[in-house]
């Protein structure tokens, strides 16, 4: 398991590098059928795991997805107050884009340097991000700062040593020049500065949160993305 902190000189700028090489609309509607029907596993766990609990009161959820991408997970819940963070402004004019009509507020940052108030967030999503970031650690503890007690928080991470072996066998077969296989490297693999098993990253979300739930797309015995819901229930 690697999560010490790694040295990038420019990190706007390479996440900036990263969004334009793998268009994130392009991944959600024009990937192969095989990524498509991974990923919208993935999207639904997501939302069965906020909607778990419903709101504290009759108010709106204050819902903060980390490192938000294109916006395509916080257009799945119309009905919270939505907020976004990511350090990419190329991320971030797509999410524009994609949550027009929607009541939300993007913020171009780190979670804990664009002015997040302490306690704010009684739902939190951090997807597919944790293996992109220079200090796991830091963003975690972030999250942990604007939750709410007793907050719901979503991780997912992609279990990139399956992943990995799946596309080795897939480029060896030849298979990986059919259609369906065709795009078998998209995902920015470069860009995963992080790997770890699903023991280890239970393991360091157990030092911010309590792991409540585990649930895998797109099935438990073929676990290409992992998603763990928690609760901020911890001091």
């Amino acid at each position: 398991m690697q999560t010490a902190p790694i040295q990038i000189d420019n990190v706007e700028q390479w996440n900036d590098t990263f969004a334009i090489e793998n268009d994130i609309d392009d991944y959600y509607n024009r990937s192969g059928m095989a990524i498509r029907f991974v990923e919208r596993r993935r999207l639904r766990i997501i939302r069965r795991m906020i909607e778990t609990d419903p709101p504290s009161s009759n108010r709106r959820d204050d819902l903060l997805e980390v490192g938000c991408g294109g916006g395509h997970v916080l257009r799945m819940f119309p009905d919270a107050n939505l907020t976004g963070v990511d350090v990419s402004g190329v991320f971030l004019e797509k999410a524009r884009r994609n949550l027009i009509g929607r009541n939300a507020t993007l913020l171009k940052g780190e979670v804990d340097n664009v002015g997040l108030p302490d306690g704010r967030f009684t739902k939190l999503i951090c997807t597919e991000v944790l293996e992109h970031v220079v200090d796991p650690d830091r963003v975690l503890a972030g999250i942990k700062r604007v939750a709410a007690a007793g907050a719901t928080i979503v991780v997912t991470f992609p279990n990139d040593a399956l992943i990995n072996r799946i596309k080795s066998l897939i480029r060896a077969s030849g298979a990986g020049y059919l259609p369906t296989f065709r795009r078998v490297s998209w995902g920015g693999d470069k860009y995963h500065l992080h790997i770890w098993s699903i023991a280890e990253m239970r393991e360091l979300l157990s030092k911010y949160f309590t792991v409540q739930e585990e649930a895998f797309a797109p099935f438990a015995k073929m676990p290409l993305r992992c998603c763990f819901r928690c609760v901020n229930n911890k001091a």
